[in-house]
């Protein structure tokens, strides 16, 4: 049995970082293969005025239930990270584009929130965009070409857009199993554990039923 699940998100969320490690450690408990497809947010997209995360005490105080689910997995993460204003990501976004299309979005995507929320690295500078290719395997002058050139520029706004109309999505991680939204409250491994062996249950037979082709 898998599990097909959508993954809302920005590289820039430090909700999105914790939440997707926690799943992830609970899918590889559980032993549980899932495809996770990541669906990008742009939380500040041009032209809205980037936002001063170091200086607003509210958001840090906010922040503060993350720091025991991170440690418990690992993330030495930065809360908020002194990168001051918070950057974009479309172009971090596009860099994903191009990791994806060659088989390295989930290596990419990692190393993206890491350089981030761990080594404090500005996600609107080139140099450190390539850095993060090479790092996830990728040919650093063809990912280069490929943002400089906007290879990948309608699809993530055509995305981004998608999620926000279509979806309407307010805010993130929002997490989608089988096409149904989970909720999470906790960020916690304990927590997705819970939550994917009840999705599992309830993706049971249920029983005898009949159909078309038949009974089972």
């Amino acid at each position: 049995m898998e599990l097909d699940i959508l993954f809302v998100t920005d590289f820039v969320c430090p909700y999105c970082i914790v939440a997707k490690a926690a799943l992830e450690e609970a899918l590889r408990e559980l032993g549980v293969q899932a495809h996770i497809l990541m669906q990008p947010l742009e939380l500040t997209p041009e032209p809205k005025e980037r936002v001063d995360t170091c200086h607003d005490e509210v958001r840090k105080a906010r922040y503060q239930i993350l720091v025991e689910p991170a440690a418990q997995l690992g993330i030495d993460i930065k809360l908020p990270p002194n990168v001051c204003p918070r950057p974009r990501t479309r172009l971090a976004w596009e860099g994903w584009y191009f990791a994806d299309a060659h088989g390295c979005g989930e290596k990419y995507a990692d190393l993206t929130y890491r350089a981030y929320f761990e080594k404090e690295q500005d996600l609107e500078d080139m140099e450190v965009l390539c850095s993060i290719a090479k790092a996830a395997g990728l040919d650093t002058q063809d990912f280069a070409k490929t943002l400089e050139e906007g290879v990948y520029t309608q699809a993530f706004h055509e995305a981004d857009a998608y999620t926000k109309k279509v979806m309407g999505v307010k805010g993130i991680p929002a997490i989608y199993m089988n096409g149904e939204k989970i909720q999470v409250s906790s960020y916690t491994k304990e927590e997705m554990l819970e939550i994917l062996q009840s999705g599992l249950s309830a993706m049971g037979d249920g029983g005898m039923v009949c159909g078309e082709d038949g009974c089972s």
